[in-house]
């Protein structure tokens, strides 16, 4: 794990090309709906466990890294999208999207909340998945 010094994001490779910012995580909620930041906490508490696990802000999305990132959160104006990776097509009826990632060598797959108390344990399996995979 590489940690640039000026933005203090971690990535997966030294001297990883990206854009520094110092957006924080209140930034990218800003004027969203209360009910998506409460969604957004409940993701932070269903995987806060899980080691090791950075979380940092992009311009438009909180992104969870492990050795790379695994896990990207969305929020849309009335949506948080969950984005995670895997070596395969992954079915459930929580995804709402999968396709092959640009890479060609895993799957994106997306799940989409809307507030607090929508996150179910086969949702959280899922995203241990993803955690699983970015540890790779």
């Amino acid at each position: 794990m590489w940690t640039c010094p000026k933005c203090q994001r971690p990535f997966h490779s030294s001297n990883q090309s990206h854009m520094c910012n110092d957006i924080t995580v209140d930034d990218i909620f800003a004027g969203k709906p209360d009910d998506l930041v409460l969604a957004f906490d409940e993701v932070l508490l269903a995987v806060m466990d899980w080691e090791p696990n950075h979380i940092g802000a992009a311009t438009k999305a909180i992104v969870f890294t492990n050795k790379r990132a695994w896990l990207i959160v969305r929020p849309m104006s009335k949506l948080l999208e969950l984005s995670f990776y895997s070596s395969g097509e992954l079915s459930s009826s929580a995804i709402h999207k999968s396709n092959l990632a640009i890479k060609k060598d895993k799957f994106r797959h997306s799940i989409r909340i809307s507030g607090p108390g929508e996150i179910t344990p086969e949702m959280v399996d899922l995203l241990k998945i993803g955690f699983d995979y970015g540890m790779r």
